[in-house]
């Protein structure tokens, strides 16, 4: 019997984000949390909360796309999309005693290419 392997679009996601992990942590980040969701219906996530050197909590949305048609990865970040991620950030920050310097940056992965945008958007 002839078995295929069909990869699922949450296995291209994770893979996405291990590499994006990967890349941010050689860059001197440190993993903070992964997925991190709200509770309840129509809130939020954020792929990966890392913190950097200087103790910024950056807040990062991963995004793969295998070309640039449509814009590519980092067009895929709509404002509907951020709107979602600040509120799960604020989610998060709200947990927290002292509320460090916070930053959203994307990172963009396209065919076998990456880009990190670092302060991609503001919370507003």
């Amino acid at each position: 019997m002839h078995t295929q392997l069909l990869i699922t679009t949450k296995q291209k996601g994770d893979a996405a984000e291990d590499r994006a992990l990967h890349y941010l942590q050689t860059q001197g980040l440190k993993l903070v949390q992964r997925n991190y969701r709200t509770p309840g219906r129509g809130g939020g996530e954020i792929d990966l909360i890392m913190q950097a050197s200087d103790g910024t909590l950056v807040f990062v949305e991963v995004r793969k796309r295998a070309s640039s048609e449509h814009g590519g990865a980092v067009a895929s970040v709509t404002q509907s999309k951020r709107r979602r991620i600040v509120f799960a950030a604020r989610h998060y920050l709200l947990k927290l005693r002292h509320i460090p310097p916070c930053r959203f940056d994307v990172v963009a992965l396209q065919g076998e290419g990456l880009e990190w945008l670092k302060a991609a958007f503001d919370a507003d």
